[in-house]
């Protein structure tokens, strides 16, 4: 059997992240990529310089395209900014009877909030409670929660616990945005903790890091993986792009981690 994944994200024009960087770490994981196209952004290693949301209908029509054909063993849902746009999604994944890798994008670099009230609170009721695992950075936590951004690990696991309640399975809180020499994760599915740490990379092709690693995870849930060991597999395939990612020269701005690094 062919392993198939799908990503449902916006697209990234210059490659680095959204549904370019997806399709990217499926195919370097050993899994073949379909894909559900939610919005077109203009962009490069610089920034976004325009967004086009492509409308409810188009993104349904999609998903009922990809999931009536092919049998798709896992989900992953990125960034996704309008209401109407979720509710199609959430849809989706009830009517072909789906769970999914939830990457909740939803604060930018910069700090800006890339989502709607209206859709913030979407996200919470309709997709939040079909992900077999929500995959929140810091701010992204702090967002859903109500709290302030954790500055340790027992604030990371209380916020967690409170993701938790609102319908997802698991959680994964990426610990990235906070300062020292370990970057550390931590996982949690109502029954124990897990926590991942890493070493901290210090380079500036960084760009796409979110959405390879909830990538990874779906790749390693289509090809079979228990949840845990998808995970772990996920950060680790993450942190070897991150550390080979220096090699490539792509951009003037923050450049892309290195999806392919095991094989130029």
């Amino acid at each position: 059997m062919t392993a198939i994944a799908l990503t449902i994200a916006g697209s990234d024009s210059g490659g680095g992240a959204g549904i370019q960087a997806d399709l990217k770490t499926f195919s370097a994981l050993g899994v073949y990529g379909a894909s559900v196209i939610t919005a077109v952004t203009a962009q490069n290693t610089k920034g976004v310089t325009a967004v086009a949301d492509l409308s409810s209908e188009i993104v349904t029509a999609q998903i009922d395209a990809v999931l009536s054909d092919l049998d798709v063993a896992a989900v992953k849902i990125g960034m996704v900014s309008r209401q109407e746009t979720i509710a199609a999604i959430a849809g989706g994944l009830r009517r072909f009877d789906k769970q999914a890798v939830v990457d909740p994008v939803m604060v930018a670099t910069s700090g800006d909030q890339l989502l709607r009230p209206d859709a913030v609170a979407a996200l919470v009721d309709e997709l939040l409670p079909l992900a077999l695992v929500a995959t929140p950075n810091l701010p992204e936590a702090a967002l859903l929660t109500g709290r302030s951004i954790a500055e340790d690990e027992t604030e990371m696991a209380r916020q967690a616990e409170a993701i938790l309640k609102t319908g997802a399975r698991s959680v994964l809180v990426k610990g990235g945005h906070r300062q020292g020499s370990e970057a550390t994760d931590l996982f949690f599915d109502g029954n124990r903790i897990v926590r991942l740490p890493a070493h901290r990379i210090e380079t500036i092709n960084d760009h796409g890091t979110g959405c390879t690693l909830s990538a990874a995870i779906a790749a390693g849930l289509a090809l079979g993986r228990p949840l845990v060991d998808a995970v772990r597999d996920a950060k680790a395939y993450l942190h070897a792009a991150l550390s080979a990612a220096n090699a490539l020269s792509v951009g003037e701005g923050r450049g892309p981690v290195h999806h392919f690094h095991r094989w130029w």
